[in-house]
């Protein structure tokens, strides 16, 4: 952990003056500047508004906007909600899993990919959907798999 030094210093500012009501929007902060949260700010977090970790660590977990791990540049979204999951998204799923050597909820050793489940994304006609950031792929075959990554490093 950090003890007082400079690292971390944007949210120390941030948290100047906020209370432990001003917890989600500090996060968010923390988020947008870090790209997740790390478990040092955590900590600076807890000291800063008096909120103990424990609170701090339910909230994140528990909305998914929040992670405790840094994401890749590239997100793979993978929707496995019930019209993609029997046109084979699981099987999608598995392959990225496979191809990249992660876990769901993980992401790359290069920090290139993160590999997250998603429930519906709204368009079911065209399942199985699979989003890398903003670009939507529909009716993804298991074979398409490899150019979707290809075509991720391109960008």
């Amino acid at each position: 952990m950090c003890n007082g030094c400079n690292c971390f210093s944007e949210i120390r500012e941030f948290i100047k003056g906020k209370e432990s009501s001003d917890l989600i929007e500090i996060l968010h902060k923390t988020q947008d500047l870090y790209g997740y949260i790390p478990k040092e700010v955590v900590y600076i977090i807890s000291k800063g508004i008096d909120v103990p970790a424990s609170e701090i660590y339910g909230v994140v977990t528990f909305y998914s906007r929040f992670s405790l791990v840094p994401k890749g540049k590239y997100a793979i979204s993978v929707c496995m909600g019930t019209a993609c999951y029997v046109k084979g998204a699981e099987n999608l799923l598995d392959e990225f899993s496979n191809l990249l050597g992660i876990k769901v909820g993980e992401t790359t050793d290069d920090l290139l990919f993160s590999l997250i489940e998603t429930r519906c994304v709204g368009d079911c006609a065209n399942a199985p959907i699979v989003t890398v950031n903003d670009k939507v792929y529909t009716h993804v075959s298991k074979t398409e798999i490899r150019d979707i990554l290809a075509e991720a490093k391109e960008d």
